[in-house]
């Protein structure tokens, strides 16, 4: 099957020093880009972290220190990597999670902007874990009937989630899909429209899934004590969270988009001071002079109380 595309499709998987979005660095990035015209391009690309990797790490992907001691850090090739994804959408296997914020976070640091606002998100994972429930190399063995060979490797990898979506969209083709609503759909279509909306069940604020919309569209923290409040509802009542979580350690694109609510939040707020003070009655700026009392006349007593005062 050959996919349906209105404009290129890049399937990119990474391998990293670790799994935190906001302290571990890319060591490796492979990328297909799939085209409408059904050609290919490629482009892998093994990358200096600058920090340690961590053994453990290392026997999982195969990269050691040595492997990449000589190879170009990240802000040497920041821009030849955005140039060749240019205006495709993206796809890949858990890649809204952990590929795309940890991308975003590279560009990030060495200040290549990579314009997200327009583009579609394919994680093939979502696709596979609703429908069967299970791992790239178990997908690669149910829905290719192959054996994943040099699993763990980028290009193996990126290739290995390529082959699974065209055998998800042939297998899936009428497949109906029921949502905890007990909503019933055929989600599973070879359009990227289709395929973005299925596979990104959290409507990500920030890409990391720290910062969710709700139902009714309005930003929401998705973990620790305040998970499902609004953040703005938070800043009403304790401001110092975003000193917090700015100060704290998050993803650069999360603090990005948790400042630009801040900012939108404090302006609002300005608003309606402004607002408050000009529907203050006018008698504050220009008070009424008080009513004289007629004077009371002089009695005794209050004589008395003046020569005591003045001693006379």
């Amino acid at each position: 099957m050959k996919l349906n595309l209105k404009r290129p499709l890049a399937f990119f998987d990474l391998e990293a020093t670790g799994i935190s979005v906001g302290v571990d660095r890319i060591v490796e990035i492979a990328i297909l880009k799939a085209m409408p015209d059904g050609s290919e391009q490629v482009l892998v690309k093994k990358i200096n972290p600058e920090i340690p990797i961590p053994l453990v790490t290392s026997l999982i992907h195969g990269i050691y220190d040595e492997d990449i001691k000589d190879a170009p850090k990240f802000g040497d090739v920041a821009q030849e990597i955005a140039d060749f994804i240019g205006d495709a959408d993206l796809a890949g296997y858990n890649s809204n999670k952990f590929d795309i914020p940890m991308l975003l976070e590279e560009f990030l640091r060495v200040g290549v902007d990579l314009d997200m606002s327009d583009r579609k998100f394919v994680d093939v994972q979502n696709i596979f874990h609703q429908m069967e429930q299970r791992t790239l190399k178990a997908a690669y063995k149910f829905y290719c009937e192959k054996d994943l060979v040099n699993a763990h490797s980028a290009e193996a990898d990126i290739r290995a989630t390529y082959e699974v979506l065209l055998a998800q969209l042939d297998k899936y083709e009428h497949t109906e899909f029921e949502d905890k609503q007990g909503n019933i759909s055929v989600p599973v279509k070879n359009d990227v429209d289709a395929l973005h909306n299925f596979t990104n069940m959290n409507k990500s604020v920030d890409y990391a899934g720290r910062i969710i919309f709700n139902d009714k569209g309005e930003e929401c923290i998705n973990f620790g004590k305040h998970k499902g409040r609004s953040v703005e509802s938070i800043f009403d009542t304790e401001p110092s969270y975003y000193a917090w979580m700015m100060q704290g350690d998050f993803p650069l694109f999360t603090k990005k988009k948790l400042e630009e609510i801040w900012k939108r939040w404090s302006k609002k707020k300005d608003e309606q001071k402004q607002s408050r003070n000009q529907q203050v009655p006018t008698q504050r700026n220009n008070p009424q002079p008080r009513k004289s009392e007629p004077a009371k006349p002089l009695t005794n007593d209050m004589l008395d109380q003046l020569k005591m005062k003045f001693g006379k």
